[in-house]
């Protein structure tokens, strides 16, 4: 035998990393060197069955490439002697002494003389190198068997060569493919943060409430590749939700809604409780979206005050959010919540403002028409007087003295009437009771009143329960709170039109006994949104004969606040042209 031969056949062997190239050039160096019939490698599997994984057969003889061969002295012995180096050369199948079954094998796969010898890797048994004579018995030179033990042993390095250079490959793989993933991650996590950066700077530069989640829904569909985005304001009050935004990336978006918390009902409660949720949602075969089912991401907008809403984004039902995108649209959610408290802190500051404005201009109004309220007694009083000095006739100074009394009267009523406010707006003003027969005091009130009504060509009722039950109380106060009233009755009431005074203990106070005051007068009517404030200091129904009554801006909240002192309640409707002013006072 050439020695050289063995060696080349060895080089060639090694010259591969690829295993079926290996083993492919190993059975057909085998077989040409040997010239015999057919050379497999046979490879064992984890239950000691085998496979036909390569071969080298002559022309005229059958394949056995991939055929599957279980032997049972390999299942029961796990190959150990093999294992430990065993080389099993048989010349004749027929004289070799083997079991009935291994001969039967061995014809059935046209064997005549068989060459075995195991391929061996460390302490395991990798597979088998056989080298079979089919069209006679063989002689097997101890050369050649040496040969194939040779080879048998440069396959087994190749082998494992071959399998590090596999197992590297799947490490290179497995690193590329982490390498590439890390760099999307590293490529999408910029990006996200790019977009966080420019929907932050765009939400806090505005101040507007609705352009802030217009703008959050537009740039998360675009940066984020969804088909669409919504997103809904909590109202635990009136327990509805108001999706107000949204914007779909094809296709008109939905129109502002407002709908009742039942109808997230099985995200509600998660919302509520700041945490997001995903999920898929099915169309019904009977509803007309353009959809059949969809994933959605629903996350609060929220801040440490509470839950403000939520935002919605729809993708196909076939992908899922990741967590990157997750928590940028958390802290989109978030930024949007920061925004909307300064969008909601600066309206309410506006709101403030615009109050604190019509405020000073009510106070700047009133500064006004008291100094002119107090100056028009004083101007009388100084003609009056003058005139005093210069006429000599008695019945005219009879006439400038009634004058002079009447305004200095005026003045103190006006300056009693600022200190009373101020001592009720203090808590200073003390409660002086007494018993009250209502029927004689009202009939005194009035009595003032019937000519100033007929000089108006105004009507004036008076209903008085009949035997009305005295009333322990402040005389003074409650004469004040019907004076006052009548007069603003008086004030405002056109010619031709009724007032009407109504005095009774209410019906449904039969234990604590409680006096209603019911002043109404037809003619006139207070628009609905200034009921609300025409008991504020200062204030006068616009367009309501403005000014040209004069008083200050007082009554009513005089009347208000001596209601008040008394334990009372006072409450005004204005409705189909008439106004009317209820006050219960309670019986002490």
């Amino acid at each position: 035998m050439d020695v050289d031969c063995p060696v080349a056949i060895a080089l060639r062997i090694h010259a591969s990393l690829e295993l079926e190239e290996i083993l492919n050039t190993t059975v057909a160096e085998v077989r040409q060197f040997l010239q015999t019939d057919r050379v497999i490698v046979y490879q064992f599997q984890m239950d000691w069955s085998g496979t036909v994984v390569v071969e080298s057969v002559a022309e005229g003889w059958q394949s056995i490439l991939g055929r599957q061969i279980i032997d049972s002295y390999f299942v029961e012995t796990q190959g150990i002697t093999y294992k430990q180096g065993r080389i099993q050369a048989i010349s004749d199948i027929d004289q070799a002494g083997l079991a009935e079954c291994h001969i039967t094998l061995l014809k059935d796969l046209q064997v005549r003389a068989n060459l075995v010898v195991p391929i061996v890797q460390g302490d395991s048994l990798w597979g088998l190198l056989v080298a079979q004579h089919c069209q006679s018995p063989r002689d097997w030179e101890a050369s050649e068997i040496d040969f194939l033990k040779q080879l048998a042993i440069q396959a087994a390095i190749a082998i494992y060569q071959s399998e590090l250079y596999r197992h590297e490959q799947r490490l290179n793989t497995i690193l590329e493919q982490q390498v590439e993933e890390r760099t999307s991650q590293l490529k999408r996590a910029l990006q996200y943060e790019a977009m966080l950066k420019r929907i932050t700077d765009k939400v806090r530069d505005s101040l507007d409430e609705n352009q802030i989640l217009q703008t959050a829904v537009e740039e998360l569909v675009q940066g984020l590749e969804v088909y669409g985005c919504d997103t809904a304001l909590f109202d635990l009050d009136q327990d509805t939700v108001v999706v107000a935004h949204s914007y779909m990336a094809a296709g008109p978006a939905a129109h502002p809604d407002m709908l009742p918390v039942a109808y997230f009902s099985d995200i509600y409660l998660q919302l509520l409780k700041g945490q997001h949720l995903q999920f898929c949602e099915f169309a019904s075969a009977l509803s007309n979206q353009p959809w059949q089912s969809r994933t959605i991401l629903a996350c609060p907008i929220t801040d440490d005050q509470g839950v403000l809403g939520h935002l919605r984004l729809f993708r196909s039902h076939v992908e899922i959010f990741q967590e990157s995108d997750i928590r940028l649209v958390f802290q989109v959610a978030n930024q949007c919540a920061i925004a909307i408290r300064q969008a909601r802190l600066y309206q309410a500051s506006q709101v403030q403002v615009r109050a604190l404005e019509e405020l000073n201009q009510l106070k700047d109004d009133f500064l006004s028409t008291v100094s002119h309220e107090l100056r028009t007694p004083i101007a009388n009083m100084k003609m009056a007087i003058h005139m005093l000095r210069m006429v000599p006739v008695e019945e005219r100074r009879e006439q400038y003295l009634k004058i002079l009394q009447t305004e200095c009267t005026r003045e103190a009523e006006l300056i009693n009437d600022l200190l009373d406010l101020q001592r009720l707006a203090s808590g200073t003003k003390t409660l002086e009771l007494e018993t009250i027969e209502l029927p004689e005091w009202l009939a005194n009130l009035m009595e003032p009143f019937q000519e100033r009504v007929q000089s108006r060509q105004q009507l004036l009722q008076v209903h008085l329960q009949p035997d009305l039950l005295p009333l322990t109380s402040d005389s003074a106060c409650l004469s004040r709170i019907v004076v006052e009233l009548l007069n603003n009755a008086c004030k405002y009431t056109p010619p031709g039109e009724t007032i009407s005074l109504a005095v009774s203990y209410a019906p449904e106070t039969f234990v604590d006994p409680c006096l209603q005051i019911r002043v109404c007068n037809s003619g006139v009517e207070i628009p609905a949104p200034e009921l609300t404030r025409i008991f504020e200091k200062f204030y006068r129904v616009p367009g309501i004969d403005r000014w040209k009554q004069g008083g200050t801006g007082l009554g009513l909240a005089l009347v208000k606040k001596l209601t008040e002192h008394l334990g009372g309640t006072i409450q005004v409707e204005s409705r189909s042209n008439q106004t009317c002013f209820t006050v219960e006072i309670p019986n002490r």
